[in-house]
């Protein structure tokens, strides 16, 4: 298994907090570096690029000398035209991680390499991994079945074993990912680390509403609706959320709803993964890495004790 160097300083936990639309802020990073796992966020979820260079500091300012490194999101595409302004503040800041969307370009690779950082880009199968590979990518993020936000169709058995086979570097799991022995599941499976998302909206530090972080709490896996219609892009959506604002999930369109403004419609029609259904709770980001610590710990040594097989 791989992990970069400069990723292993501070980690206790081989977990990404994913980076979430509208979800992801200063504080979530902050408390999950300092507990010793990556935080990470979009950095379009700040207004500007001047916005996006002050989280950077601020971030930066509140780590502790132990935190684990950081992570920021850029989408990689034509429509996003901050791109190149956003990239060249990640350049001059040398954010240690960046991971990219929606489009895996050498050139951004080459910048971020220049100054040391690290590069995972995010896939939803096969084709668009080894798109990804050829670019010089340090890492693979599998979007599987039942992710939260933009996600695949494909099994995680089934992605993993298929990437593996071409590529050697470091592999990141995401999809239905909860708990401590979901993480430990994750390394049998091969992947150096698991990719989450769901879990940590439901946290004291998360910029999601109340009303969302509870959501998550009451809902299951058959309470998740897979559909394009909201951007465009199939994706998970708490399917109450739907109903709250209007929409029949039993008679969704195959193309994107009309919505004026996507950020707006992200807001009130809010995304989760399947794995919502072993979310329990609302808790601070700190209190949630102790537990699942624990958790991982209490499997890998159920694994290691019942291993008697072969």
């Amino acid at each position: 298994m791989t992990i970069p160097a400069s990723l292993q300083k501070g980690l206790k936990l081989p977990v990404i907090a994913a980076p979430m639309f509208l979800v992801s802020g200063p504080d979530l990073v902050v408390e999950a570096c300092n507990a010793g796992v990556i935080g990470t966020f979009p950095s379009l979820n700040q207004r500007t690029t001047e916005g996006y260079r002050e989280w950077l500091h601020a971030i930066k300012a509140r780590l502790k000398p132990d935190a684990a490194a950081f992570g920021v999101n850029h989408i990689v595409h034509p429509t996003n035209p901050r791109l190149m302004a956003d990239m060249m503040v990640s350049v001059e800041e040398q954010v240690p991680l960046i991971i990219t969307s929606l489009g895996a370009v050498r050139d951004v690779v080459d910048a971020v390499h220049g100054y040391g950082g690290v590069v995972f880009h995010d896939i939803a199968n096969v084709r668009h991994a080894r798109k990804a590979a050829e670019a010089g990518v340090d890492g693979l993020i599998l979007v599987a079945n039942g992710a939260g936000g933009h996600a695949g169709v494909v099994n995680p058995f089934a992605l993993i074993e298929e990437v593996r086979s071409f590529f050697d570097d470091t592999l990141i799991l995401s999809g239905c990912l909860s708990t401590g022995r979901d993480i430990a599941a994750t390394r049998m499976l091969g992947a150096d680390f698991a990719y989450m998302g769901t879990r940590f909206i439901s946290t004291t530090e998360s910029m999601a509403q109340g009303a969302y972080k509870q959501m998550i709490v009451d809902a299951g896996a058959s309470d998740i609706t897979y559909t394009p219609a909201v951007s465009g892009i199939p994706a998970n959506f708490l399917t109450p959320s739907l109903i709250e604002n209007g929409i029949d999930p039993k008679s969704l369109p195959e193309h994107k709803l009309d919505m004026a403004d996507e950020a707006k419609a992200w807001k009130t029609v809010w995304s989760a993964g399947q794995g919502s259904g072993g979310v329990h709770d609302v808790l601070p980001v700190a209190e949630l890495v102790s537990r699942m610590q624990q958790e991982y710990r209490q499997a890998s040594e159920q694994f290691a004790s019942e291993s008697n097989f072969g």
